[in-house]
């Protein structure tokens, strides 16, 4: 088994199977394309965001493990309602990687984050993750978020992943596999956000490219 392959961008493509080989991993076919006319954020460094006491939404608090991190970079545009659907964009990576560390396809976060077509096919993909006996450790970069606004109640969400510092670790021997990154570790990631009657933007479908030169560094 070899390095990870970041789950989001399979679930909501609903790609096949696993694929075991070096930064291989599930990505769908589509074309390596941004969403038009997307603003890019401008802030600094920092990791997913987390729910306030004051959250209406109640949203979930969602801690990964010990030696997991995600760390967003510039995940901010300083407009209030890019932001909001950013910082859900965000926590729905998040709560795919607490289910995947977990080993559990009904974590609160998971089922908070997605609907429809992402929520079913995220629920497949990480039993594969159970299946094949795995789960990852290390740090997972996100970057050059951009967001558009279709309506009031829908958005869309480009952004790269860099998975070259995260690694595949064999869930009963813990022995974690850490294979050379090469282009395949960054990803590129299209995703569709719709706010639901609580104010959550959830992640109802998306693609993915592996080794996107959009993305490659």
């Amino acid at each position: 088994m070899k390095r990870r392959s970041l789950p989001v961008a399979t679930t909501v493509a609903a790609t096949a199977a696993l694929l075991l080989t070096a930064c291989g991993g599930g990505d769908d076919d589509s074309k390596d394309e941004k969403i038009a006319g997307a603003d890019t954020g401008s802030s600094s460094s920092a990791t997913a965001p987390s729910p306030t006491a004051s959250d209406p939404a109640n949203r979930p608090d969602i801690t990964l493990p010990k030696g997991v991190e995600d760390v967003f970079e510039k995940w901010e545009t300083g407009d209030t309602t890019k932001d909001a659907v950013l910082s859900d964009a965000a926590r729905a990576q998040t709560a795919m990687n607490d289910a995947i560390t977990q080993g559990k396809t009904d974590t609160p976060g998971l089922t908070f984050y997605y609907e429809g077509k992402a929520l079913t096919t995220s629920v497949k993909w990480v039993q594969k993750w159970l299946d094949a006996g795995i789960t990852y450790t290390g740090t997972t970069r996100y970057f050059n978020p951009k967001v558009e606004l279709f309506d009031d109640k829908s958005a869309g969400v480009s952004f790269c992943a860099d998975e070259s510092k995260a690694y595949n670790k064999d869930r009963k021997t813990g022995k974690v596999d850490k294979s050379a990154a090469s282009d395949d570790s960054y990803v590129l990631y299209n995703t569709r956000l719709e706010k639901n009657e609580q104010g959550v933007w959830q992640t109802t479908d998306g693609t993915s490219v592996r080794g996107s030169e959009t993305c490659v560094q």
